[in-house]
């Protein structure tokens, strides 16, 4: 199994939104999905069950996660809420499924995969890159902002700070320069 990485460049990320947003087919569709995934840290797979009653005019989501079964609430950023509003504005269906393929189905993992891979790919990585390296974005970044790695273990439902910091991919070579910039 390969372990997939975060993406630590925000020059990148905005890379891959704007490779998505110049999609011919299904870019507001593509750009959502990825968003969603680096803004909310949720597993691709709570993303893709979300339904269009899910988010349409709400400012906070409420799901149940799929692998722990644990209830989650969690509030949509500005960001999120206006592609969320341009993209069901074009693609309203009521109760159907937020992310859809051409012939009406729920996307599924690998449509998912292949879509953030491809993206990554246009952008330059060369990493090892999957659904997940959205949710651990995510987390780097979250870490990075904010410095809270209790709060960032509890919005993942780690039950380590140890195990969140190798997940968000906090390595040898940041520990190494918080050693060399710490002086008393």
């Amino acid at each position: 199994m390969n372990i997939v990485e975060p993406i630590k460049s925000k020059e990148t990320i905005e890379k891959i939104e704007s490779y998505l947003r110049g999609q011919k087919k299904r870019k507001k569709r593509n750009l959502l999905l990825f968003v969603m995934g680096t803004n909310t840290g949720l597993r691709v797979s709570d993303i893709l069950a979300l339904d269009v009653q899910d988010v349409k005019d709400k400012s906070f989501v409420e799901i149940i996660e799929k692998k722990t079964g644990k209830y989650k609430k969690f509030p949509l950023n500005k960001k999120i809420q206006n592609l969320l509003r341009e993209y069901i504005e074009e693609n309203d269906e009521g109760s159907d499924p937020l992310f859809m393929t051409i012939y009406n189905n729920r996307l599924d993992r690998t449509s998912a995969y292949r879509i953030i891979n491809a993206a990554c790919r246009r952008a330059g990585i060369t990493d090892n890159i999957g659904t997940h390296t959205l949710r651990k974005t995510f987390g780097y970044h979250h870490y990075r902002q904010f410095k809270d790695i209790a709060l960032l273990q509890k919005i993942f439902n780690h039950h380590s700070s140890g195990v969140t910091l190798r997940y968000i991919g906090i390595d040898q070579e940041e520990i190494n320069q918080s050693y060399i910039n710490f002086i008393l």
